[in-house]
């Protein structure tokens, strides 16, 4: 299941960016390389929380939630697609936080720092279990967060959230 960036809640400080129309903040962008042709773009900001809800019935088993980001502005140029990475910065100095909760009560949470520049990446929110005897849709809450605001960092595509059955995690973190 892949969930689009448009049920999604960005916030910068106190203003939600897909109200707010400041350039140097977040631009959302159509691109045919994405998974849905538009993604946020976080040119410069101190800081961001990025997170969103969804339910739905799943089946028996362990889920991998994660986030697909990009270090870098996707274009195309004469037909070919290029990631311009001159404004990528920051990302190297604190990590970013990535968690799960579900109704349940399972919670994950994880760190890294952003590092795959030009290339989408698939970043590990955290797993949770469906067991064969809930029958209620399960209502998932994710986030992902870089509140550090000592410096400013910039330059990242948000474009959707994953979930996969767990067994397929290795496999995804490959592409």
């Amino acid at each position: 299941m892949v969930i689009s960036l448009r049920i999604w809640n960005i916030v910068y400080g106190s203003w939600k960016l897909h109200q707010c129309k400041r350039a140097l903040m977040y631009n959302s962008m159509f691109l045919t390389t994405c998974r849905f042709n538009t993604i946020a773009y976080l040119q410069q900001i101190w800081w961001f929380e990025v997170g969103g809800e969804l339910e739905f019935e799943f089946p028996a088993g362990t889920y991998s939630l994660f986030f697909r980001l990009q270090l870098g502005k996707t274009s195309k140029k004469l037909g070919r697609r290029t990631c311009n990475v001159d404004r990528v910065h920051g990302w190297d100095i604190k990590p970013v936080r990535f968690q799960l909760s579900t109704s349940n009560g399972q919670q994950a949470s994880s760190e890294c720092y952003l590092h795959q520049q030009g290339n989408w990446g698939h970043y590990h929110a955290g797993d949770f279990v469906v067991d064969s005897t809930n029958t209620a849709p399960l209502k998932l809450r994710f986030s992902m967060m870089q509140i550090d605001c000592t410096h400013t960092k910039g330059g990242v595509c948000l474009d959707s959230v994953l979930i996969c059955p767990s067994e397929f995690r290795e496999k995804l973190k490959q592409f």
